[in-house]
């Protein structure tokens, strides 16, 4: 797999992405419900920073950023597309702004700065295995010692092969997602088929583990998609 290729599907039609969204055929609203309620128990709200990695256009992240806004967004994507709209879904936090243009693994590698809440959305499964270990140890350097790593992701069922999963999601694709054209439709499952690599969720916990998130919980599972908090203390700490 070649990471920068598989985003050419969403760097060129964006707007089906957005499209897929909006439709909630991903249960972006049911799990950006639990991102905010998740967001609301930080005992730093209004003060801590968050990176945003593979931000997209933040249209579902945004409202919660509204109800525990930080002190610094940074959001980073390689859609320049996408990146236009988030200024505009973002225009009403208070506070600063930064949208980068870059690789969401070379962006968490080379920031110079201590993060409060690092967020990623349908984006590690992109990585290969190797990646996302080294996804995960960027991550534990750089997050506050009372940080969160929050993921909205595919997770594939433990001992199911990919093949078994792609099987399963690509078949609910073309029976659920009825209201995408057919030609669009085929070329968001030839993407999946091509570059989606969900892990297991013992395997995002080991990988975590390893870089010093010890402690994971999982706020939200709708099918395949899940929210997963990863941290090295308890909420309750």
């Amino acid at each position: 797999m070649k990471p920068v290729e598989s985003t050419t599907f969403f760097t060129r039609t964006w707007s089906v992405y957005d499209q897929i969204a909006e439709l909630n055929y991903m249960s972006h609203r049911e799990i950006y419900a639990k991102v905010a309620e998740l967001l609301k128990l930080r005992k730093d709200r209004k003060k801590f920073w968050l990176l945003d990695l593979g931000c997209g256009n933040a249209r579902y992240l945004a409202p919660s950023l509204k109800q525990s806004p930080p002190v610094l967004y940074q959001g980073v994507d390689l859609s320049d597309t996408a990146l236009e709209e988030a200024r505009t879904y973002l225009a009403e936090l208070t506070c600063p702004v930064v949208l980068s243009r870059d690789d969401l693994l070379e962006a968490v590698e080379s920031t110079d700065k201590k993060w409060d809440v690092i967020f990623t959305g349908f984006a590690l499964h992109h990585l290969t295995l190797e990646q996302k270990a080294r996804f995960f140890q960027a991550a534990g350097k750089c997050l506050s010692d009372n940080g969160w790593l929050l993921m909205v992701d595919v997770i594939r069922k433990a001992n199911q092969s990919r093949k078994d999963y792609l099987d399963d999601y690509l078949r609910r694709m073309r029976e659920r997602w009825t209201e995408i054209p057919s030609d669009q439709l085929e070329a968001a499952c030839e993407h999946v088929a091509t570059y989606d690599y969900p892990e297991y969720l013992s395997t995002l916990r080991e990988m975590s583990k390893a870089s010093g998130l010890k402690k994971s919980r999982v706020i939200g599972r709708y099918g395949q998609h899940y929210a997963v908090l990863f941290s090295r203390k308890d909420l309750s700490d």
